[in-house]
């Protein structure tokens, strides 16, 4: 039986039923299983889980912007991915989170139990298969990561990363990114300075225009495709 999917808006810490209102695959997914969602809204830097905590719920970010990411012994951060609106995370092969997840803005996430999804997906195969789909992408990212991070150049990597926000996130040929500079080093495996000084050089080409720190045009993406290569 359908049911249609409720998601709960939080003002303070009162919880206000609402209509689900975001069409997109996962608010369908949801409402096809009769499942019940929430809508929370984290400050900015605000932890949503930590590493190895219970794998309790699975994430859809409604706005704003998540970094996932892991300390090293040695304190350094190696950031696994970016989610932004619409995106779904959270999903575990086991228990607990492999990795820590925070808000880089004010984030409003959509939040679904996690054993209410499985015991959806066992019992309907269209849950299942959507499920997978979901799952399948951000294994297709892993995978497209760790290539990024053994195998390019540092220049490489930035070309890569700025075509991605490209695809991912433009607006009228401005890409207005949520994450600072140091995140995208913490992402790319390179330091500050490295990402600082890449986007300078890129930007002594023609390749982008700087507005600001976190406002980028696009001028050639031909060449910045050369580059990614």
């Amino acid at each position: 039986m359908l049911t249609q999917s409720i998601t709960t808006s939080t003002i303070g810490r009162k919880v206000v039923a609402l209509p689900c209102t975001t069409p997109d695959a996962f608010g369908v997914l949801t409402g096809h299983a009769g499942l019940v969602a929430t809508e929370f809204t984290y400050r900015k830097e605000e932890e949503i889980y930590g590493e190895d905590e219970p794998a309790e719920y699975v994430y859809q970010v409604i706005r704003g912007a998540v970094r996932t990411y892991k300390l090293l012994s040695d304190g350094r951060r190696q950031i696994g991915a970016f989610h932004l609106p619409g995106d779904v995370f959270g999903l575990e092969s086991g228990a607990t989170h492999r990795l820590a997840a925070e808000a880089i803005l004010d984030t409003t996430l959509r939040l679904v139990k996690r054993k209410s999804l499985e015991h959806s997906a066992q019992n309907d195969v269209r849950v299942a298969r959507d499920l997978w789909s979901i799952t399948s992408g951000e294994l297709q990212h892993a995978e497209n990561h760790m290539l990024l991070l053994g195998r390019k150049t540092a220049m490489e990597r930035v070309a890569t990363f700025l075509l991605e926000m490209d695809r991912r996130i433009a607006r009228t040929g401005m890409i207005a990114l949520p994450m600072c500079r140091r995140d995208i080093g913490d992402y790319l495996g390179l330091t500050l300075e490295t990402v600082s000084r890449a986007l300078s050089e890129l930007q002594q080409q023609g390749v982008l225009g700087l507005s600001g720190a976190r406002q980028i045009v696009l001028r050639n993406r031909e060449r910045l495709a050369d580059l990614e290569a």
